[in-house]
């Protein structure tokens, strides 16, 4: 093999390969251009756009309620975070005082997601290197919180139930029962996949000394949630920056050290232990009251103005920018989406790296494609 320049542009001992954008591994319709000398990776070009939905230009000719419904198809498997950030902006602008029973329902449902969010990452990270027990404990959990979530809106997937002003429904007595047995089932099963999975020397060996991240890279690209966590880097919006009540719980926010892909899943699976002293602290102070503001209008008309709003997502900083110039729509929406932002360190990561690394870098990320392509 030679190092003369091919009749593309490329070199004769140079192999292009496209992951994706139909492949299991991809987490999505992501295709990922990797040029390769060998099994060594030279160049690595994530190519996003094959599930465009243009649901910030969409809002431009829908009503405030109705763009509550949109936000539900971003991140599609942790939709109750993308509803309240964009109530939060939406409230800002039409200056809406919540009562405090529906900031706390809105933590209990904002946190029981991210439980299953990180559930879903969990168990299809162990596919991906090779683990499909983990898989099968993982998603009978998952099904439990998406029982709940029917049980309390009638939907599993997008639910539209957190709303301008509060939330859609109370919950009842028996709601309520159900979610603390849920947790004391859940405990003790999280132990199950550290044994399963977290120290399982075949995973360790496929993720500790892979993807490495550190501080300064991490803050450089704008990472955010765990991936940034994972580097070390101390930054949460529920600490930072305290929305909907979360001041009043106590919790911690779990570090990584070195910036692997196992310190980003290992991040993932101790969160989700905060989730649950979360929704056990929200629960047991949950007060009574109101579960919306009054007055809402159903065809709400904010002052001209803008307002920005962010929250602590299952994947990271999740913001919304909204502009009003008086009407029934917005005049302007924008999302900060953290898969899309945290994607592109992707192109630095996979550089030097073997072919066989990628899928595990990848899956590290733990990206949704519809919050990349919103």
């Amino acid at each position: 093999m030679t190092n003369t320049a091919g009749s593309r542009g490329g070199r004769f001992d140079q192999l292009f390969v496209n992951l994706g954008p139909q492949h299991p591994s991809t987490h999505g319709v992501l295709r990922v251009g990797l040029t390769l000398e060998g099994e060594v990776i030279v160049k690595a070009e994530p190519d996003i756009g094959y599930l465009h939905r243009g649901s910030c230009k969409l809002a431009e000719t829908r009503g405030y309620h109705q763009c509550v419904v949109l936000t539900d198809r971003w991140d599609y498997v942790s939709a109750m975070p993308n509803n309240l950030a964009f109530c939060l902006a939406a409230e800002r602008l039409m200056g809406l005082e919540i009562p405090a029973r529906a900031r706390h329902l809105r933590v209990v449902m904002c946190e029981l997601n991210r439980i299953a969010s990180h559930l879903l990452f969990l168990g299809t990270y162990g596919i991906d290197l090779g683990a499909f027990t983990p898989f099968l404990h993982a998603f009978r959990e998952r099904e439990m919180i998406l029982d709940l979530y029917e049980m309390l809106c009638g939907a599993r997937l997008t639910y539209n139930y957190i709303r301008i002003g509060g939330v859609m429904s109370d919950i009842t007595q028996e709601w309520a029962a159900k979610t603390r047995e849920f947790l004391g089932f859940f405990k003790p099963r999280m132990r199950e996949y550290d044994d399963l999975l977290s120290f399982n020397p075949i995973f360790l060996a496929r993720t500790e000394e892979v993807g490495l991240i550190d501080a300064r890279q991490a803050v450089a690209w704008g990472l955010s949630g765990p991936n940034l966590r994972g580097s070390g880097v101390s930054y949460d919006v529920r600490k930072a920056d305290p929305y909907s009540s979360y001041e009043r719980f106590d919790f911690d926010v779990p570090l990584g050290k070195r910036g692997s892909c196992w310190d980003r899943y290992y991040c993932r699976a101790l969160e989700m232990r905060q989730s649950v002293r979360i929704v056990e602290q929200a629960l047991d102070g949950l007060p009574a009251g109101d579960i919306a503001a009054k007055g809402v209008s159903k065809t709400p008309k904010p002052p001209p103005g803008e307002a920005y709003a962010h929250v602590e997502a299952s994947r990271g900083d999740l913001g919304i920018y909204l502009a009003s110039d008086g009407g029934a729509a917005p005049f302007r929406l924008h999302a900060r989406a953290p898969s899309f932002i945290n994607l592109a360190i992707l192109q630095e990561m996979l550089v030097g790296r073997k072919v066989a690394d990628v899928v595990a870098i990848l899956g590290s990320i733990d990206i949704v494609l519809g919050e990349a392509d919103r």
